[in-house]
């Protein structure tokens, strides 16, 4: 399978009720996702990172874009199936063994089984394997291999259904680490000007190196060159038009967004200028944040909108209460259409890639701590008093700190987040995210 960056992808087909939702939340746990709720979002669970063993996978559960009628079961499966092909590295394909083999089953097997992709075929409901054994035997006439009987009402099976579906994970990439291009992904909602933008882009630089069309996805990645500099475009807006009304699922957009992210060390949000940001934007934006990406927001068709001077301060100030759960965000104001600032657009690229991949040393930063604990005493609970021993910085993309306390319970989030205003002010940090891992220690060591 081809090598590529972010983690595998396994999306879950099936008919309704065959108990997609069921593994889904069995897989996904509590680990819904690292960053606890987002301030500001609400999200439907449609994708979750699923952790097991070594293995960091996304799962998708592709039935969340269901209808309620009954007779477009099967073109609604299709639509599902579709979404698989397009997004996933693996496709689960349900079915449930006390309803049997439908005709639906069958069809969706036959479009599943020209894809060219990894599938596993899941027969679920198999509470007990002496019991209805036999009756998974009729789904071999599926065609699509051994049939694997799980029960995820009653997590029987799913270990071994897991064995099978990391055999098709790509290889670990780290090899692939001196491959240094940027990779950047353009996100926002249906007609806010995604292609327009990264035509222009291209347009700019009349050098298209290469245009490979779903390298496993539907995004197109295009390789660019400009100022002697490569980068990868990776385009969301999707190439099937002909689903114009489907194309419109918030649901729909959401899986190729994640899937888009997954691959991307920058994430550009384009947002309309004569809409404003909307609580969908901020949906959107809350993907590349729980995923640590570099995070840019453009506001395209800048030109079409009545200036005075204030209007760019009142903008930004909107942006920034609506998608406050990221204030670390590099705000930018262009026009796909007339060009303006798309030559910024690259310099912006590359100060948030560096700072993406940052590196403090471990002397400094405990200056810094150290002085910001001077200036602002730790919080106590109970005549006991926080103490902060030592923080490092462990991983980059995004930059990740240790900090080393007298009690967990004592460091609260807004104590955390003055740690890293004082980091920021130091490192700037302009358009990365910053994750921190409280860590116990006894104060004798």
């Amino acid at each position: 399978m081809s090598k590529r960056r972010g983690k595998p992808i396994v999306a879950v087909v099936g008919r309704p009720n065959v108990g997609k939702s069921t593994l889904f939340n069995a897989l996904a746990g509590e680990m819904i996702s690292i960053v606890k709720d987002t301030p500001g979002i609400t999200r439907d669970r449609i994708y979750a990172d699923v952790t097991w063993l070594d293995y960091n996978f996304t799962l998708i559960d592709t039935g969340g874009i269901e209808p309620d009628s009954k007779d477009v079961i099967l073109s609604q499966m299709r639509e599902q199936a579709q979404i698989a092909i397009d997004t996933a590295d693996v496709i689960l394909f349900m079915t449930d063994v006390r309803q049997g083999l439908t005709d639906a089953d069958m069809k969706v097997a036959d479009m599943l089984r020209r894809a060219k992709k990894p599938v596993l075929l899941i027969v679920n409901k198999v509470d007990d394997f002496n019991k209805f054994m036999a009756d998974t035997y009729e789904f071999y006439n599926v065609g699509l291999g051994d049939p694997i009987p799980i029960s995820s009402a009653n997590r029987l099976g799913i270990g071994d259904m897991l064995e099978k579906v990391v055999e098709f994970f790509p290889e670990s990439n780290d090899d692939e680490e001196e491959d240094d291009i940027p990779r950047i992904a353009i996100i926002g909602k249906p007609n806010v000007g995604k292609s327009s933008l990264i035509n222009k882009l291209i347009g700019e630089n009349r050098l298209i190196v290469s245009d490979i069309a779903g390298t496993t996805r539907d995004a197109v990645d295009t390789t660019v060159r400009y100022n002697g500099r490569d980068y990868i475009f990776i385009d969301t807006a999707g190439l099937r038009r002909k689903n114009k009304i489907k194309e419109e699922l918030e649901k729909y957009m959401i899986v190729r967004t994640v899937s888009a992210v997954e691959r991307a060390d920058v994430v550009v949000l384009l947002i309309d200028a004569t809409e404003g940001v909307t609580e969908q934007d901020a949906k959107i934006a809350g993907i590349a944040h729980e995923r640590g990406k570099g995070f840019i927001i453009a506001v395209n068709k800048w030109d079409l909108v009545e200036k005075n001077d204030k209007t760019v301060n009142e903008f930004s100030a909107k942006i920034r209460s609506t998608l406050s759960f990221m204030s670390y965000a590099q705000i930018m104001f262009i026009s796909a259409e007339t060009g303006q600032r798309i030559g910024k657009l690259y310099e912006v690229i590359d100060a948030v890639r560096e700072n993406h991949a940052l590196r403090v040393q471990t002397g400094v930063l405990n200056e810094i701590m150290t002085e910001a604990v001077a200036m602002q005493q730790p919080p106590s609970d109970k005549g006991k008093r926080l103490k902060l021993f030592y923080i490092t910085q462990v991983a980059v993309k995004p930059p990740t700190f240790v900090i080393f306390v007298n009690d967990k319970e004592l460091m609260h989030f807004s104590y955390t987040r003055y740690i890293e205003n004082q980091i920021r002010e130091t490192f700037g940090f302009a358009g990365t995210p910053l994750r921190f891992i409280i860590r116990e220690r006894k104060e004798d060591k």
